[in-house]
C-alpha cells in the first residue's frame, strides 16, 4: 500500500518539473503526508495542466456516504479496470501526485516496525499515479478526492513491504494525463513497478508513525 508521502522540494521547482500552468493552492513543505488530508494533484485539461488539492481517501460520485473514502486511499493495479470504484475513472478522471519520497515500515523482531524513506537516489521528484472523482453530499456540498494506485515492489522495496505506490516513468506521465487516451490496455500497461536501480531507502525516525508530525526532522536518516 502507500500511506504516507512527502513532498518537500522547492514549490518553484515542482511547478517546472511538472510544467504547470496554473496553480491553485500555495505549495508548503509536507514531510508526513497522509490519509484523509488535502494533498497537491495534477490534472489535465485541454492540453493544459493545473495543480490543486484533492482530499486523499477516494469518494466516488456514487458513493453513500463520505467515510468510504478510508478504505480506499490505495487502488490495486491488477483489478483498477475492473472495481466500479475505478473503472470510469480511469477512463476519464486520471491525475498525477506529486512527491519526492514514501514511507512504508519494515517489520522487525516482535512488534517492532522501522519506518523506510523510499526515495529517488538523485533526490528528483516523481509522480504516483491516481485517480479522482467529485462527491456530492446530501446538503449539495462537493468533495473532490483521490486515490493512488499501487503495484507489486521492485527490489528496493520488496524486503520492506508487499506492495509499491505506481511511480510514472516522466515520458508516461503525459499520457497519464491526456483524457484523450482511454484505451485501458494501454493505460494498465503505465502500471508497474519503478526501476529499482534508480531507487534507494533509509530508516528514519519513529515519529512519522504519528500524522501530527510533520517536520524536517521526519525525513533524517538514522545511522
Amino acid at each position: 500500500m502507500c500511506g504516507r508521502f512527502t513532498l518537500v522540494t522547492d514549490p518553484l521547482q515542482v511547478l517546472e518539473r511538472f510544467v504547470i500552468d496554473e496553480m491553485k493552492i500555495d505549495l508548503q513543505p509536507r514531510y508526513n503526508v497522509a490519509p484523509g488530508q488535502l494533498i497537491p494533484a495534477i490534472i489535465a485539461t485541454g492540453g493544459k495542466r493545473r495543480i490543486g488539492q484533492l482530499r486523499w481517501g477516494l469518494v466516488p460520485a456514487w458513493a453513500e456516504d463520505e467515510k468510504v473514502g478510508y478504505k480506499l486511499i490505495n487502488a490495486r493495479a491488477e483489478t483498477v479496470g475492473d472495481k466500479p470504484a475505478f473503472q470510469r475513472l480511469l477512463e476519464r478522471k486520471r491525475c498525477i501526485i506529486p512527491a519526492d519520497g514514501f514511507y512504508e515500515w519494515r517489520q522487525l523482531e516482535g512488534k517492532k516496525k522501522q519506518p523506510m524513506r523510499i526515495m529517488m537516489k538523485s533526490q528528483a521528484l516523481f509522480a504516483f499515479a491516481g485517480l479522482y472523482d467529485t462527491w456530492t453530499s446530501p446538503r449539495g456540498e462537493k468533495l473532490h478526492s483521490c486515490t493512488i494506485i499501487t503495484t507489486k515492489p521492485n527490489d528496493v522495496v520488496r524486503d520492506i513491504h508487499e506492495r509499491m505506490p505506481v511511480i510514472l516513468r516522466r515520458q508516461d506521465e503525459a499520457i497519464w494525463l491526456d483524457r484523450e487516451r482511454c484505451d485501458a490496455e494501454l493505460l494498465r500497461s503505465l502500471l508497474v513497478p519503478y526501476d529499482a536501480a534508480e531507487m534507494r531507502s533509509y530508516p528514519v525516525p519513529v515519529m512519522v508513525g504519528n500524522v501530527r508530525n510533520d517536520s524536517p526532522e521526519c525525513i533524517e536518516e538514522l545511522v
